[in-house]
């Protein structure tokens, strides 16, 4: 899955993405709409990571959800 998809699916996706990135808010998840740049910033935030480990992490996570 891409992001495109990620994207146009995000509502039936986000659950997935809430359980492993369980410190970002509801409001959070409502406002990333799937974009992946704002998830890795949220991420980062969150959990302290570098941007690289962030991105590595989220691209994992995308990997996942095929």
């Amino acid at each position: 899955m891409n992001w495109d998809q990620i994207e146009g699916k995000w509502k039936q996706i986000k659950g997935s993405a809430q359980q492993k990135w369980g410190e970002i808010t509801d409001d959070e998840w409502d406002r990333i709409e799937g974009r992946r740049e704002e998830l890795v910033g949220l991420v980062q935030e969150r959990y302290g990571k570098a941007k690289e480990e962030a991105e590595t992490e989220v691209d994992a996570w995308m990997d996942s959800t095929r």
